[in-house]
Parts: structure tokens; sequence; C-alpha cells
């Protein structure tokens, strides 16, 4: 693919700073993005990270859905890294019932807003049986998108995790599947960020490994050893349309900031 200039495309900062120049700037507008990396690397913060910012300073309309942690613990946890939710329009989502008046809400707010589905207790709730088959949790994602974007100018959109809705779905051929979710979101021009568990060994960054192929885009974080201490570490491993450095940074978090320092060098410590 031929890199366009960095003017002729729209972009998403991740909000990372002294990582931006990286990806030439931030992901370009409707790309699908793999956030690869094991527990505790702080995939899905990062992630939150940029729907948050997105809404505070441009007023951006935002759909999360968790597909096993809970919102509460999700926020209690974002809560604690400094995020204050006053300053947006943070809907919480746990029956679907609900789900037009968080559209409603969101047309009437002022300030940007971030509609978060709770889908481990919505599953909890839900007894009927058709919603029980390999591919109604797909659609139910598939639904909450639609919905958010056509009615209420959804413009991000994060899924965590793509290991979940795998358990739940149960594709009988992945490579045709996935290729379809992944055009869909194309198609309703979401830019999206698509949590991947990966291994403890690190030797593939999606479960089918057909993911890789068919993402705009790869953001790996890593956790590795150095001296006595564990050093969390974010690399951009690809981004279509971009000049991307590959340079392996480390991750930090510092009075309520994502930073990437030391890009292909040693941390100092």
């Amino acid at each position: 693919m031929v890199n366009l200039p960095k003017g002729n495309v729209k972009r998403i900062k991740l909000y990372i700073d002294g990582f931006e120049d990286a990806i030439q700037g931030g992901v370009p507008e409707g790309h699908v993005v793999l956030v690869c990396g094991t527990a505790g690397t702080m995939k899905t913060s990062v992630c939150f990270n940029v729907l948050y910012n997105e809404a505070l300073y441009d007023n951006k309309v935002s759909l999360m859905v968790l597909l096993e942690q809970s919102t509460v613990s999700f926020l209690e946890h974002s809560k604690n890294m400094g995020y204050d939710f006053s300053r947006i329009n943070l809907i919480v989502i746990k029956d679907l019932a609900l789900i037009q008046d968080a559209v409603n809400s969101v047309n009437s707010s002022k300030v940007g807003s971030i509609v978060m589905v709770d889908m481990g207790t919505i599953r909890k709730e839900i007894h009927d049986v058709r919603i029980s088959n390999n591919k109604s949790w797909l659609n139910v994602v598939k639904n909450l998108v639609k919905k958010l974007k056509i009615e209420a100018r959804c413009e991000l959109f994060v899924l965590d995790s793509l290991s979940a809705l795998y358990v739940l779905s149960r594709f009988d051929d992945a490579r045709v599947e996935l290729f379809y979710v992944f055009e869909f979101l194309r198609d309703y021009r979401l830019t999206s960020f698509l949590v991947s568990e990966m291994p403890l060994d690190n030797h593939k960054y999606s479960e089918y490994e057909i993911e890789d192929f068919l993402a705009d885009g790869i953001i790996h974080l890593r956790l590795t050893p150095f001296r006595r201490n564990i050093v969390r570490e974010i690399s951009a491993v690809k981004m279509r349309g971009s000049k991307c450095n590959s340079d392996v940074f480390s991750l930090e978090y510092d009075q309520g900031q994502f930073k990437a320092r030391y890009g292909g060098q040693n941390p100092l410590l």
C-alpha cells in the first residue's frame, strides 16, 4: 500500500505522549486495529484512554463493549488512574432494553459521550434460549454498533475482547466469518480497537492468526523483565497508510497520562 501524505489522512490520536510520531500522528480514521498483549499489559486502559480523550477534547461519541470484565470493576480502576467522568457523558448499559435511552442521552449531550455496554451482566440476565446459539452474541454486538452509528453519530468502537467473543460465538469457519466482521466495521467507518489476548510466550498476536492480516493496524503491548523490574512496553507492529516506526517504547502512566519513552533504547532504570 502506498503511504499517503500525512495531511491527506484524518487521524485519531492515541494520547500516548511520545508515541504518536511512531504512527505518523495517529490511527487513520476508519481503521480496524488489534491491541494485543498478555494479561496486565493495560490493553483495555490504553483503548479507553483514546475514547475518553476523544470525548473530552473533540466531543466524539464512542461505543465500548466489555464482554467479560464488569463495568463496575473497570470504572473503579479507571477512577483510581485519575479519569474524571464528570467531564464527559458516560453511559453504562446493563440492560439492552435501555439502549434507546442511551441514544437519547448522547443526542442531547453538549459534551462527548462514551456508551459502555456491560455484556457480562447482560449475559447473566438473559435466559432466552434464542440468544444462546453460536451467532446471537455477535449479532447483538453488530446491532449495537449499527444503532449507535446511525442514531448517535458514533465514531469510535472498542471490543474487549476478541477472545471472549470467540468463546461466545464459536465460529464454524473463522477465516470467512472474521473477514465479514472486519469488513462490517470498515463499512460503518468506525475507528475500531479490538483487544486481543496473547499467550504468555507471545508467539502469536491473535487466536486464529488471520486477524493480523485482516487488521489495518497492530499495537503490541508487553511485559518485559529488566534487571529487578518488569517494564511495560509498546510498539506499532503495523499501521496501513502510515510510515510506521516499529521501535519498542517503554510505556508509563504518570500524572494522568500515558507516556512512551526510550524508543529503540533500554529504559533508564
